[in-house]
């Protein structure tokens, strides 16, 4: 089926780190030049959805606020739709996200890449929790990411941790969570057969969007390694990098 809807993964495919891939953002141009439906869809728990937005637009990326959709976006409204006060083992820059949530007395956890606040104390106070009946809340479900040159662990590992410890099971409201691509489906009415996503992590990004029954195209920056693509079934695209990626949404689209 011809694509009409890219959904593109932000840090390891139009960026990494301080460093925007070559040709992204002609890319991202090329597709909104010829009318496809784009969406902007992460799991950076480092940074809020205001931050997002002038860090897209600083690297020339013009973009609508509608378009993205962040998973501590979609995190605070399912807790805010359930009533529930969560403690948030969260990153520092994105704390404010959750602050006008009630948080004294917490009743629910909300762990995501909380970086230097993974301690013991703060793990151990998740764990307490989700044993006395607290739903474990996950911003998303990656096993690590790149931060310029190296790879670091994500909050996967850590919400691993604390299933294991309670014997719970998280529920994710990021990628590679069905319940969220869904979400961005519904924002532009596509049909997910005729919806690629664009990323750099075979099991968040592509191995997600495939049980949501879209395309998927894997490309080889960001936290990409030898062999991914091996790592999972399904018909999928790998490519080098976004610049390829598009050129093949646009295939049967240009004369």
């Amino acid at each position: 089926m011809m694509i009409d809807t890219l959904f593109f993964d932000l840090s390891g495919v139009l960026y990494t780190g301080s460093d925007t891939v070559p040709g992204a953002v002609d890319a991202v141009e090329r597709g909104q030049a010829n009318s496809l439906a784009l969406r902007f869809v992460t799991n950076t728990s480092r940074r809020t959805r205001v931050d997002v937005m002038e860090d897209l637009a600083s690297r020339g990326f013009m973009i609508e606020p509608q378009q993205i959709f962040t998973a501590p976006a979609a995190t605070k409204n399912w807790l805010k739709v359930r009533a529930l006060r969560p403690y948030c083992l969260v990153h520092r820059d994105i704390q404010s996200e959750f602050s006008d949530l009630e948080q004294q007395q917490p009743n629910a956890v909300v762990i995501g890449d909380a970086a230097e606040g993974f301690c013991y104390d703060s793990l151990n106070r998740a764990f307490q929790l989700c044993q006395q009946g607290a739903p474990l809340i996950g911003i998303g479900y990656n096993r690590y990411f790149k931060l310029n040159s190296e790879l670091l662990l994500d909050a996967g590992p850590f919400i691993k941790a604390i299933e294991f410890a309670a014997s719970v099971e998280a529920v994710i409201i990021g990628k590679p969570s069905q319940a969220f691509f869904q979400q961005v489906l519904d924002s532009c009415t596509a049909d997910p057969q005729s919806v690629m996503m664009i990323g750099d992590d075979v099991f968040g990004d592509i191995e997600g969007a495939l049980k949501a029954g879209l395309q998927a195209c894997l490309v080889k920056t960001g936290k990409y390694q030898q062999g991914d693509e091996q790592l999972i079934t399904g018909d999928f695209h790998c490519v080098d990098s976004v610049v390829e990626a598009v050129d093949l949404a646009l295939a049967d689209r240009i004369p």
